[in-house]
């Protein structure tokens, strides 16, 4: 292997997140030292191409090679445009990508098939974290306290007076499978909750109507070390007073939508609390090697786990750099650790798949 290690880095994607996806791409490579990494940062385009992109500043321009990873090739990257050919094979992936069709178990199993080393959580893990139902089902099963809900599926009878009498208003209504607050409403009227249900079914084939829950939205980064998961210092999110909460333009089209304190202004006993139950929810939902952790903090000081995300966003306004930077980790080691974790979990994933030739029958 050369003394740099080849880390793919690939982002972009088919979700309606792309563009937050290489926003996250930019500070991400630029937190990987050369010195230590030979970067090859692929774009997949709106149409699910993979691309060779010669800079993370812009999308896959038309022409650019188009590659994929081989299927037990352990990392060989072949081209599959004219001229075909392949590249020198790839020691860790890196999927610097959002939504569905990336952060969701998807392309996670692919680079399981391909037979390499790759960043954050595996499959089942992307798959949990993405799917909202899915992981608070879990997370109230082990005793983490979570909003009321109800799943909605096309041609579920959920009206909004069935919804409202088991959840109060206003209510939220997101898609079950995605992030960034797309496709995400607060309601509080009949015409209102129609709106947002079927907008929400623009995007996904499940839908969750929340409760809302008034409080402070407190979140918490996990990072996967040798020593086993680490909890940040928790940060706070405090929406401008003109957005109803923390919404797609609070996050990323209103410069001042919204401030970032960290670290959140917490007693002792409240951010030993959040750490906790953060580190519980990473195990309960089968993560690995980092997720960010959203919480709501009532005025009575009750904490509910909104929901976690196993690919946090790398973007200027990301809160998770930003708490493990408030815990004392530049980007460069959290760079280092995340890759470190990634090729000692394939090391180990290794010695537990032995040859075929290694089986002998009972």
């Amino acid at each position: 292997m050369p003394s740099r290690a080849r880390v793919a880095l690939i982002f972009g994607g088919r979700s309606v997140e792309h563009e937050i996806s290489i926003l996250s791409a930019r500070n991400i490579f630029a937190a990987l030292s050369p010195e230590k990494y030979d970067v090859v940062p692929i774009a997949i385009d709106r149409q699910g191409r993979w691309l060779i992109a010669g800079d993370v500043s812009v999308p896959a321009a038309s022409g650019s090679a188009e590659v994929m990873l081989v299927p037990g090739g352990n990392g060989r990257l072949a081209v599959t445009s004219s001229p075909g050919g392949s590249l020198a094979p790839i020691d860790v992936v890196f999927p610097a990508l959002h939504g569905p069709l990336g952060e969701d178990g998807t392309v996670q199993g692919l680079l399981r098939l391909a037979n390499v080393a790759f960043v954050g959580s595996s499959t089942l893990g992307a798959a949990i974290s993405m799917d909202k139902e899915i992981s608070k089902r879990l997370l109230r099963d082990v005793g983490i306290r979570i909003a009321r809900f109800i799943a909605v599926k096309p041609g579920d009878d959920i009206s909004f007076h069935k919804a409202m009498s088991e959840l109060g208003v206003p209510l939220f209504v997101k898609p079950a499978c995605l992030g960034s607050s797309v496709g995400t409403h607060k309601v509080a009227d009949a015409s209102g909750y129609a709106d947002a249900l079927r907008d929400a079914f623009h995007y996904d084939n499940k839908v969750l109507v929340e409760e809302f829950v008034a409080g402070r939205e407190i979140e918490c980064a996990i990072l996967e070390t040798a020593a086993g998961p680490i909890a940040s210092v928790p940060g706070e999110i405090i929406p401008a007073g003109r957005h109803a909460y923390y919404s797609y333009e609070a996050k990323y089209t209103d410069k001042f939508g919204a401030e970032l304190v960290v670290p959140a202004s917490l007693p002792s006993r409240l951010i030993a609390e959040v750490q906790d139950v953060a580190l519980k929810a990473f195990s309960a939902l089968c993560a690995e090697g980092l997720a960010r952790v959203d919480f709501f903090l009532r005025s009575n000081g009750q904490i509910l786990l909104n929901e976690m995300n196993a690919m946090p966003g790398f973007t200027a306004i990301s809160m998770y750099p930003k708490l493990l930077a408030a815990s004392g980790l530049s980007s460069e080691a959290l760079m280092d650790q995340l890759i470190e974790r990634a090729r000692v979990r394939f090391a180990r994933e290794q010695e537990l798949q032995p040859q075929l030739s290694q089986i002998r029958p009972a």
